[in-house]
């Protein structure tokens, strides 16, 4: 039997919770946790009622998209990097949880974030990944900045016009363009898609993670819920119906991005099974990615006031003039942007789930007890408890943007998950950890940059959240020296 880590001094103890009566069971956890106490009383009524962060319990979307809801949640910062260890947990088609969506998605193929690292095809599709990431290093700093060039002018066109600018609809559409001109090496609107690139991605996208999804209407609005409950969690989507939009994608990215897919036949990989995997990190995990985090940090930045942004800005003014432009050396000595970045990435995670199934007994643990797991069970980690967990975090429900810098500050990086792994680790092709991941960062990085070498400071109102939070940018007061 395997460990998690030393737990020979903790207490071992038999999981608490349970799952119910078969299939009813699920049906009334899936109403708890959509309907009657919403996401995060699901989770933080369970732990108070079992006095554990680890416990048993169905996992939605349960019947019928599911054929086993039957989950062991782990919802702190030590139990939490089990999820994380392919030594001892299995990770094959468990990328959206209980369910998986149809390959006629991924053109009959299961794309590498469905692959287990035990698989052949997983190493090679990351190496192919890694070996995009890194024909592109040199110029992704001065593509991205033209892209969040044309941003910030249609922000500050529709701010001028109007007096308030949805943020999310015009970083959504440059985001894309960029994400797009970085794998397939062409802006889309040199492509058949168009100006159509990002509703065809999101009519893509919607229904692989329609199950775990929900409109977020109170319980007593019985009658709605129930409509929604029956069409969202419990028939399937029917794939085929999108089989025109996935070939419009395909399509455009196939006959755009033929380096890449030169580069993915010398290493090993078909062209059609490299095409849609490139689709899918294109469309799924980097434009899905940024058109849930950008606007994320625009919402947390934003509400943390002026003080914030007059530091944020002198800092980053200050390093881009002594080091002559946004370069890598002038982002990597940006101490407070950085901090401000993973406080995000810490507060928010763009992905909040993760799953794994044991290959074999194992003992894991919290912070005062050890448990038993069996082989074949499903771990599940709620990533926004674990990363706000208090007995790690001081004021773990306060963005706090200097919460990282300095020596006990980066000590707290151990903590940070958002990539499938530690903040202090680098993906390898052997892991699951995101091979985009220092992407990611410089992207968001240059993003904060570019932010405020234009403006002083900003106000935002937060909207209802869908795939992240809704920002409309209020005013923008722009920079003299800009």
């Amino acid at each position: 039997m395997s460990s998690s880590s030393d737990s020979n001094h903790l207490p071992v103890k038999s999981i608490p919770g349970g799952y119910g009566i078969p299939f009813c069971g699920a049906i009334f956890d899936r109403y708890d946790y959509y309907y009657n106490q919403g996401r995060d009383k699901f989770f933080a009524s369970r732990i108070q009622k079992y006095k554990s962060t680890v416990f048993r319990t169905n996992m939605a979307p349960g019947p019928f998209n599911a054929s086993d809801p039957r989950v062991i949640c782990l919802l702190d910062a030590v139990s939490f990097p089990i999820l994380f260890d392919t030594s001892k947990v299995e990770k094959r088609d468990v990328f959206t949880g209980t369910y998986m969506p149809s390959t006629t998605f991924t053109g009959g193929y299961r794309v590498c974030a469905y692959l287990d690292p035990s698989e052949p095809k997983h190493t090679l599709i990351k190496r192919f990944f890694f070996s995009i990431v890194a024909s592109q290093h040199d110029q992704v700093i001065p593509l991205l900045r033209s892209y969040l060039s044309e941003l910030f002018i249609k922000l500050e066109d529709k701010v001028s016009q109007k007096g308030e600018s949805s943020f999310n609809t015009i970083s959504d559409n440059e985001f894309f363009n960029f994400v797009f001109r970085f794998y397939c090496g062409k802006d889309p609107a040199e492509t058949k898609l168009g100006s159509k690139g990002p509703t065809l991605f999101d009519l893509w996208i919607y229904p692989q993670v329609a199950p775990l999804g929900s409109l977020g209407l109170p319980g007593w609005l019985l009658p709605i819920n129930l409509v929604e409950d029956f069409f969202l969690h419990t028939l399937r989507f029917p794939a085929w119906t999108l089989k025109w939009d996935h070939k419009k994608l395909y399509d455009a990215v196939y006959t755009s991005a033929t380096e890449a897919l030169d580069e993915a036949a010398r290493i090993g990989i078909g062209r059609e099974e490299a095409c849609n995997n490139l689709l899918f990190v294109l469309g799924f995990n980097s434009y899905g990615g940024m058109k849930i985090f950008i606007p994320t940090i625009m919402k947390w930045v934003g509400l943390a006031g002026e003080g914030l942004h007059r530091e944020l800005a002198a800092e980053i003014r200050s390093v881009v003039k002594e080091e002559g432009g946004v370069t890598f050396g002038a982002l990597d000595k940006m101490t407070l942007t950085k901090s401000v970045l993973w406080e995000a990435l810490r507060i928010e995670p763009p992905v909040q789930f993760q799953y794994a199934k044991a290959k074999e007994d194992l003992v894991i643990q919290n912070h005062d007890t050890a448990f038993k797991v069996k082989k074949g069970e499903m771990l599940f980690g709620y990533q926004p408890f674990a990363t706000k967990d208090a007995k790690i975090f001081e004021n773990p429900e306060e963005f706090v943007g200097h919460r990282f810098v300095g020596e006990e500050g980066e000590k707290l990086l151990n903590y940070v998950y958002w990539s499938n792994g530690r903040e202090t680790e680098n993906p390898k092709e052997e892991d699951k950890q995101c091979p985009g991941k220092s992407l990611v960062e410089l992207v968001c990085r240059v993003f904060l940059v570019e932010l405020f070498l234009r403006y002083d400071t900003f106000t935002v109102e937060i909207g209802n959240p869908g795939l992240g939070p809704t920002v409309t940018i209020k005013s923008l007061v722009k920079s003299s020296d800009f």
